[in-house]
């Protein structure tokens, strides 16, 4: 049951997220920005979002907010974005696919492949022992 909080909370916080990343993406490519640049900075203003939902809602990791782990998040948002920017171009531009329907896509594998299983290891609450869980 803990691994289901885990997925829906993830979900719930990328569905935020993206929400932010859509309209970055959007208001980006329709000004004239190239879409791999839109989707990077897209993914990137969505991470803020997805930050405090995986953390709090997620994962449940009420700990003191940490350097280490601000920083590990910035790495896996970074790589994502990067990854995303790949994906949206070799998808949109280069097969054609339409960008939001290129965003949809891009984003379910990017998040199923990548996201989630190195978010997970960002925001690992400490196990509690056997003796702990029972009192």
């Amino acid at each position: 049951m803990r691994n289901v909080h885990k997925l829906l909370g993830a979900c719930l916080g990328g569905g935020l997220g993206t929400a932010i990343d859509v309209a970055v993406l959007t208001s980006l490519v329709e000004s004239g920005a190239p879409v791999a640049a839109s989707a990077f900075a897209g993914a990137l203003a969505g991470a803020g979002v997805c930050f405090a939902m995986n953390k709090y809602v997620a994962f449940r990791d009420h700990t003191p907010l940490r350097v280490r782990q601000l920083g590990a998040f910035a790495l896996v948002a970074v790589a994502s974005a990067l990854i995303m920017a790949l994906s949206m171009q070799l998808v949109a531009v280069v097969c054609g696919v339409p960008y939001l329907l290129a965003k949809i896509l891009c984003a379910a594998v990017v998040f199923a492949v990548w996201s989630y299983p190195a978010q997970k290891r960002v925001f690992r609450a400490p196990e509690l022992s056997p003796a702990a869980s029972m009192a």
